[in-house]
């Protein structure tokens, strides 16, 4: 059996970030975290290392482009992949999050698209 790999959801709409940990969940091959906005999001990065974390672009408080830029500057989340998973990003916000070294998917999305950007990230 293969080591589940642990994902972190960034989202400050709780029901999205419930719906997508449930549907990952319910594939057998994850372990979802949730997180309900950047500062706890940032904290739970440091604690679990996750593999990959879905990020919202639009939260209050400090925007997910923040939450971006501090998890590259931190050495010990600074290697995790994540991607953007908003409804929100226009060509500037896009261009940005490149430089960062992030990915994006628009919302709404599917789960099958979700599971097979994980598989493309991780392989």
């Amino acid at each position: 059996m293969t080591e589940k790999k642990n994902i972190l959801i960034i989202d400050d709409e709780e029901r999205i970030g419930n719906l997508v940990k449930q549907g990952l969940e319910g594939l057998g091959d994850f372990d979802v975290s949730t997180a309900v906005n950047g500062l706890d999001g940032l904290a739970m990065a440091r604690k679990i290392k996750p593999h990959l974390i879905f990020l919202d672009i639009c939260m209050p408080g400090i925007s997910g482009v923040e939450v971006l830029k501090r998890l590259k500057k931190n050495k010990d989340t600074q290697h995790i992949p994540v991607v953007l998973l908003t409804a929100a990003l226009d060509s500037s916000a896009r261009a940005e999050c490149s430089t960062l070294y992030a990915g994006y998917l628009e919302k709404p999305v599917g789960l099958s698209v979700l599971k097979n950007k994980i598989e493309e990230i991780l392989k």
